[in-house]
C-alpha cells in the first residue's frame, strides 16, 4: 500500500467523524498537498462538496452554508499560503460562534524551517481564534483508526461546543499523494444530535433577578441570535418593558418596537426615557446608540452564552447562560404587568416615530438608501433569508425596517468586515435557502472574484446594491472633515457594475427610482441565478435625508 492510500484511509475515518457530528457541506481549494483531503472529501454521496479557486472566497462561503444551516462545515486547501487565506473567515466564525472545521494540509514536520518549497509553520496558524488545534501526526501504515477517529471527534465536539466556533486540524502528508487504488467509497454514517450544554439558573441568580427587573422603567436589548429568542419576547410582554431587537436578532417580529433606533436617536426624547435597568441577551448591539442605551442605564443586565463580554470593565450583571433559559424561568416568576404610564409613553412613540419615518420615505421619488433597505425587508417572501452588509446597510435596516415575521436576517458582525461579503451571501443561497442580499458597492467589489467564479454554478441570489460610488459611511464620521477624506476613506472608483456583472455571467438591473425596486427585485428572483439590482445614491444627499428623517421624528416626538 502507498503513502497516498494510507493518507487517504486514515483522513476518511476523520471525515467518518466530521459527517457522523452533522457536517454535510465541505469547500475545497485546489492543491497537490491536500490530494488525500480532498479526495476523502468528494469520495462520499453524503457530502456536498464546493470548489472555489481562492480559498479566502471558500471560506467565506463555507461561514455562510454554517450561519444558514447551523451545522459545521469544512474547508480544506493545500499547505503554505493557502491556509493563511482562510484567516479572515476565521476571525468572522470566532466572533460570530459559527462551526467550521479547517482542514490544512502541510508538508511533514521535519521540513519545517528548512526553506522547503511551499512550506511555512502552520502550527497554531490562526492563534486564539481556535477553539481547538491538532496537529495530527503524518499517516504511517500502521496507524491505528483510532487516532483518526478520536481527532474527529475531538474537532467536531469542540466546534459544536458552548460557544461554537472554528477548529483546525493540520494534516500533514507525505509523498506520493495520489492513491494506487482509484476506486471510489461512499460510505455513510449516522450523524450525532447536537448537545446542549445550558444548565438551570441558580435559586440565587433567580432571586437578584427578581430584585433588578422590578422596576417599571426597563428595556430588553436584543442583538445577534441563533435562533428566535421566543421566550425572551414574552418575558419581555410580561414585564411590560419595550423590546428593541435588531435586525440579526431573531425577534424583529410584531410586539416590538417598531422605530426603535430613531427613539435612541432623539436626545430630548431619551434624557427624558432612559431607562433604569437595560437587559440585554445576544450579541453586542451594532449601533452606537443601542450601546449607549445599555452602557448609559443604572443596570446592565447581560445574559448571553455565546457571545463575547460587551463590559470589559465589569460594570454589569453577566449571566453565562442560555438567554431562553433563563427567560423561561423568569416568566414563570413573573405575572403579567399592566401597562404603565412610562412604557405606554415608549409605545405611542414609537408609533409616532414609525408614521413619520414612513410618511417621509413615501414621498420621496429617489432611491434613498433607508427606503431601499425598509422596502426590501418588507417585500421578501416568508421563508426567505436577507443577508446584509456591514457598514451602512445594516445600520439603515436596523433603522427602517419595519417588525415583520417570516423573514430571517444574517450577517458578518462578528468582526464586522466587508470582506468575503459575496462568499456569504452565495454560501447562503448553497443551503437552499432562498437568499437576498443588501450591500453597499465596495463590499461587492471586495469579493467581486467570488462573482466570477461563482455566478456560472448554478446558485440563485439576488444583490441589491445601493451604490454611491464609494465608502458612503465615512460621510457620516468624523473623517468627513479631513482634507483626505475622499482619497483614503471614501475611495470612489468609477467602475461600471454592469459590466461587472455581465463579465461573471451574473444578471444586472440598474434602477433610478423608488418605485421600480421591488418590482426589479420579484423580476430578478422570478428569473433565477445570481443578480445584481443596482441602486444609484448620491452620498451628500443621502446624508441630508439621514438628517431629515430624524429631525422630523424629534419635531414630531417634541
Amino acid at each position: 500500500m502507498g503513502a497516498g492510500d494510507v493518507s487517504l484511509r486514515c483522513v476518511s475515518v476523520l471525515v467518518d467523524e466530521l459527517v457522523r457530528g452533522g457536517m454535510q457541506h465541505a469547500c475545497v481549494s485546489p492543491g497537490s498537498r491536500s490530494t488525500p483531503l480532498a479526495l476523502a472529501l468528494a469520495r462520499r454521496l453524503d457530502v456536498e462538496v464546493h470548489v472555489h479557486l481562492d480559498e479566502r472566497a471558500s471560506a467565506f462561503f463555507a461561514l455562510g452554508i454554517a450561519k444558514a444551516t447551523g451545522r459545521p462545515v469544512a474547508i480544506a486547501c493545500t499547505s503554505g499560503t493557502a491556509a493563511a487565506n482562510f484567516l479572515p473567515a476565521v476571525v468572522e466564525a470566532s466572533q460570530a460562534r459559527v462551526p467550521l472545521v479547517v482542514l490544512t494540509a502541510d508538508r511533514p514536520p521535519r521540513l519545517r524551517g528548512t526553506g522547503a518549497n511551499q512550506t511555512i509553520d502552520q502550527t497554531d496558524l490562526y492563534g486564539r481564534y481556535m477553539r481547538l488545534f491538532v496537529d495530527a501526526p503524518v499517516p504511517a501504515e500502521n496507524t491505528d483508526a483510532a487516532t483518526w477517529r478520536e481527532i474527529g471527534h475531538r474537532a467536531v465536539s469542540a466546534t459544536l461546543d458552548t460557544p461554537p466556533g472554528p477548529v483546525h486540524v493540520n494534516l500533514p502528508f507525505e509523498e506520493s499523494l495520489t492513491p494506487e487504488d482509484v476506486s471510489i467509497s461512499t460510505r455513510s454514517v449516522v450523524s450525532m444530535a447536537r448537545a446542549t450544554h445550558s444548565g438551570p439558573v441558580r435559586r440565587a441568580d433567580l432571586n437578584r433577578a427578581d430584585r433588578e427587573l422590578a422596576t417599571e422603567r426597563g428595556a430588553i436589548l436584543i442583538g445577534s441570535m441563533p435562533e428566535p429568542p421566543m421566550s425572551v419576547l414574552a418575558l419581555g410582554h410580561h414585564l411590560g418593558w419595550p423590546i428593541l431587537a435588531e435586525p440579526i436578532s431573531r425577534a424583529r417580529v410584531p410586539g416590538v418596537l417598531t422605530a426603535g433606533q430613531a427613539l435612541l436617536s432623539s436626545d430630548a426624547f431619551m434624557q427624558a426615557m432612559s431607562p433604569d435597568v437595560v437587559l440585554q441577551v445576544g450579541a453586542t448591539p451594532t449601533t452606537r446608540a443601542s450601546q449607549r442605551l445599555a452602557l448609559g442605564a443604572r443596570q446592565l443586565v447581560v445574559v448571553d452564552d455565546h457571545h463575547p463580554d460587551p463590559d470589559p470593565e465589569g460594570r454589569s450583571w453577566r449571566l453565562e447562560i442560555d438567554p431562553e433559559v433563563f427567560a423561561t424561568a423568569l416568566v414563570d416568576r413573573f405575572g403579567p404587568r399592566p401597562t404603565n404610564e412610562w412604557a405606554e409613553a415608549w409605545f405611542l412613540a414609537d408609533g409616532l416615530a414609525r408614521r413619520t419615518i414612513d410618511e417621509l420615505y413615501d414621498a420621496w421619488e429617489e432611491p434613498y438608501e433607508g427606503r431601499v433597505a425598509r422596502d426590501l425587508a418588507a417585500a421578501i417572501p416568508d421563508h426567505a433569508t436577507l443577508v446584509v452588509g456591514s457598514s451602512m446597510p445594516i445600520r439603515d435596516l436596523d433603522y427602517a425596517m419595519a417588525p415583520r415575521d417570516g423573514l430571517r436576517v444574517l450577517a458578518n458582525r462578528g468582526a464586522s468586515g466587508i470582506d468575503g461579503f459575496v462568499s456569504t451571501v452565495l454560501g447562503v443561497a448553497a443551503s437552499g435557502a432562498p437568499t437576498y442580499a443588501l450591500c453597499g458597492d465596495l463590499t461587492l467589489l471586495h469579493d467581486a472574484g467570488s462573482l466570477l467564479w461563482s455566478a456560472r454554478r448554478g446558485l440563485k441570489a439576488v444583490f441589491v446594491v445601493p451604490n454611491n460610488d464609494g465608502g458612503g459611511v465615512f460621510s457620516f464620521l468624523p473623517q468627513r472633515t479631513l482634507p483626505e477624506h475622499e482619497e483614503l476613506f471614501t475611495t470612489p472608483h468609477g467602475l461600471d457594475l454592469g459590466a461587472l456583472c455581465e463579465a461573471a455571467g451574473a444578471g444586472h438591473r440598474r434602477i433610478t427610482r423608488a418605485d421600480e425596486l421591488i418590482p426589479a427585485v420579484e423580476q430578478c428572483a422570478a428569473a433565477g441565478g445570481v443578480y445584481v439590482v443596482e441602486v444609484p445614491s448620491d452620498r451628500e444627499r443621502n446624508v441630508d435625508r439621514h438628517a431629515e428623517v430624524q429631525a422630523a421624528v424629534d419635531a414630531a416626538l417634541a
